[in-house]
């Protein structure tokens, strides 16, 4: 029940944002900020609260937006079953590969997290039969009960409400009993265990859960852009997701959305500096970590709030 006033304020905020917002390159902006922050959500349950790295979470998005581009325009699959299809295939294959994997520590788990985003990438270029290959494939429109978005304001309203929802369910995660075992872990997994946490039972579900998060955002991006390229599981998605997942703050729902809006926005912003706008977004991006070694939200919240944050 502690989250209730910062999930009621996201949600006035969510409401509130598309009438202020003067032109459709604005909220097309907002758009693709709610559908990154999605996945950083559940990427920051691994890695703020359990602990865990992982440097492979781009895979898992692949597997959404290829499972709605496939299943709807190869298999004729209802887009909210190909979506829900994706999640499925994600959730499960996390499930199989969890324990193996995440018994590791260190650079050794984010070495095994790689291989795995890098292994999903490969068979999504490869396999061309299916995907298009390099080229990319296009993507059914999304419609649920006959209703199908279309433009951004309506888009904006999906993307809102399954952000919330992502928000909404990390929240109550992390306030659960689960949730306090998750810190344990991360504070030490050897006491963790000696007072009876079963570490990998429960590092297996939250990587279950951030899985299942990245390929609903996946998909929501499929059907947004209505295009999809092996780009979306790339190694640089998912080290763009993890900066997003640092800088906003680890072990904050409201850094996650904050680092998402940072980096979503910055490339775009910084466009004028033509040729050398990765050079001053990589400066920026030393400055806030130097400045800011807790993550954005986390570091305004103690210095502004005078107490931890609880989002």
């Amino acid at each position: 029940m502690a989250r209730w006033p910062w999930l009621t304020g996201f949600a006035l905020l969510l409401a509130a944002l598309p009438w202020a917002v003067p032109n459709a390159y604005l909220l097309d902006v907002i758009n693709r900020i709610g559908i990154n922050a999605i996945a950083v959500i559940g990427l920051n349950l691994v890695m703020g609260y359990a602990g865990q790295v992982s440097l492979g979470h781009a895979g898992f998005f692949g597997i959404g937006a290829y499972a709605s581009a496939v299943l709807t325009s190869r298999y004729g699959w209802p887009p909210l079953a190909a979506l829900a299809g994706g999640m499925a295939g994600a959730g499960a294959l996390a499930f199989a590969v969890a324990r193996p994997i995440l018994r590791l520590k260190g650079h050794y788990l984010a070495m095994a997290t790689l291989g795995l985003g890098i292994i999903l990438s490969i068979v999504i270029t490869n396999e061309a039969g299916f995907t298009g290959g390099p080229d990319g494939m296009p993507v059914d429109a999304l419609s649920v009960a006959g209703f199908s978005p279309s433009g951004e304001r309506q888009w904006y309203f999906v993307i809102a409400v399954c952000l919330w929802c992502a928000a909404w369910l990390a929240g109550n995660l992390v306030d659960s009993p689960m949730g306090r075992a998750l810190r344990a872990l991360h504070g030490s997994e050897p006491a963790a265990r000696s007072v009876g946490v079963d570490t990998a039972r429960y590092k297996a579900r939250v990587f279950v859960i951030a899985a299942v998060l990245a390929s609903l955002s996946g998909s929501l991006f499929a059907h947004y852009v209505g295009f999809v390229t092996p780009q979306v599981a790339s190694f640089m998605h998912s080290i763009e997701l993890v900066t997003m997942a640092v800088v906003g703050g680890l072990a904050s729902i409201g850094g996650s959305v904050a680092g998402a809006a940072l980096l979503t926005v910055l490339p775009q912003a910084l466009a004028e500096f033509e040729g050398w706008e990765m050079v001053a977004f990589g400066a920026l991006l030393i400055l806030v970590m130097v400045l800011m070694p807790r993550g954005l939200v986390p570091t305004l919240a103690r210095r502004f709030g005078g107490a931890r944050a609880r989002a």
